[in-house]
């Protein structure tokens, strides 16, 4: 690119990073929340008051040009609030008026002198407006901001120059520097902990919605276990059927046999699926250990008649359970048997992980409705070690209790402790009814 394209590229570039006047409010902090705006803004009135005791005072500058060029330098840092690139233009415009207002009365007093090009309320206005453009904009604008600063004042003290002034320029850009150094850094501080935030939020919703499909996973897996358990009784019991009957017509034996070939084509799908599904991650058979402990992909899905296993297991953990067991057992639907052993398992394992040390009450009781399921534990001697999937096993609990048509609830005790208490419908009915009264005459929990 030829020196001039170069040139153009720049200006073109610095017009559009300083030449914006768009807002960008300086955000509430979240423990001072407005304080640092009210200090500001005080701090822009004792500048403003300062600049303009300077300027009449020492320097012999009109009043007619003081104020409005203090009320510039204060205004400056009230206007950087809000809009912090025209409050730098503000600032560096209060500068340079200042400083040729101060020039002109340059040496007619013998004797006397004043810092020049910056006034010392000027200079602290600035380094407040370019520490507030640091926070808010990107480095690179900063910068250009900080340059332009330097080229300024070296074109003021060293390009115009005057007789008897202290000069303040390489103190000024010196401090400018300073400030823009901590203003990016802060700001670079504050991004990369938002970044973090933003980061470990989705972490943990992808966590969340992993753990969730791999329950609906498991789900699936078990349905297709329960189904496969009921084509293969289609299929024995139209294998069967026409030998029940004497002489059976040949209809009644072609409608059997198509009964059963169909049950056999679909029970070879179903087996089909499940081989695929289930030997990726064979899991532990109560669940209190981790996957892959060598059980066998074809094995049988866990019912009630397991409970007592599952409980042993999670004693043998370290946990005190006792159990108690209220009515008669009944004849469940095999999906009730299972996502109830999957319930408790799942309350188990919650209390192992987030209640160290605590006593755990199983109570499982049997009525003509359904199965009531409740797990309780005490409060913990000691607060268990944080766990990142804290909550996503309660999704897969309800999920299974909503599946069968019952209800879940999950909630801390009054005594410390947490309960979660299941109500499954006997057949696994239809979708689940509101917290109430049950058809069955039972309050659902």
């Amino acid at each position: 690119m030829p020196l001039t394209g170069r040139i153009r590229h720049g200006a073109r570039v610095l017009r559009d990073d300083l030449w914006t006047f768009g807002p960008d409010p300086l955000p509430a902090l979240a423990r001072l929340r407005r304080l640092p705006h009210a200090l500001l803004c005080l701090a822009a009135s004792v500048i403003t008051l300062g600049a303009v005791a300077q300027l009449s005072g020492d320097a012999r500058v009109p009043s007619a040009w003081a104020f409005p060029i203090g009320l510039a330098q204060g205004g400056a840092v009230v206007l950087a609030l809000w809009r912090p690139l025209p409050g730098w233009w503000l600032s560096m415009a209060g500068t340079v008026v200042g400083a040729v207002a101060v020039h002109e009365g340059m040496g007619a007093a013998p004797g006397a002198s004043f810092t020049w090009p910056w006034s010392p309320a000027g200079i602290i206005a600035h380094l407040l407006v370019l520490l507030l453009l640091a926070l808010r904009v990107r480095t690179r604008v900063s910068v250009e901001a900080l340059a332009l600063t330097a080229l300024v004042t070296w074109l003021l003290e060293a390009g115009w120059g005057g007789a008897d002034y202290v000069p303040t320029g390489v103190a000024a850009v010196v401090l400018s520097a300073v400030v823009v150094l901590l203003g990016a850094a802060l700001r670079g501080r504050r991004e990369a902990r938002a970044e973090l935030v933003e980061q470990a939020t989705l972490t943990a919703e992808e966590r969340g919605r992993r753990t969730l499909l791999e329950e609906r996973n498991r789900i699936a897996r078990e349905l297709h276990d329960v189904v496969a358990h009921h084509m293969s009784v289609i299929s024995i019991q139209a294998q069967v059927a026409p030998h029940l009957v004497e002489n059976p017509s040949e209809e009644l034996v072609e409608n059997l046999a198509g009964i059963r070939q169909n049950a056999l084509e679909a029970l070879t799908e179903l087996r089909r699926v499940l081989g695929v599904l289930r030997s990726g991650n064979p899991e532990d058979p109560y669940g209190l250990g981790g996957s892959g402990t060598g059980r066998a992909p074809h094995a049988p899905q866990p019912t009630l008649d397991r409970l007592d296993a599952l409980i042993e297991n999670t004693r043998a953990a370290g946990l005190d359970v006792t159990a108690e067991v209220a009515g008669a057992a009944r004849p469940y639907a095999p999906g009730v048997e299972l996502s109830a052993y999957r319930i408790v398992q799942e309350a188990l394992s919650n209390a192992l992980r987030h209640a160290p040390g605590s006593r755990v009450r199983v109570e499982v009781a049997h009525s003509r409705g359904g199965l009531r399921l409740e797990v309780t534990n005490s409060r913990p001697p000691l607060p268990g070690p944080p766990s990142p999937g804290a909550g996503h096993g309660l999704l897969g609990m309800r999920e299974r209790a909503t599946m069968l048509g019952g209800t879940l609830t999950a909630c801390g005790t009054p005594a410390g402790g947490f309960a979660v208490a299941a109500f499954l419908p006997r057949d696994g009915g239809p979708p689940a009814l509101p917290p109430g009264r049950h058809p069955t005459g039972e309050e659902t929990p």
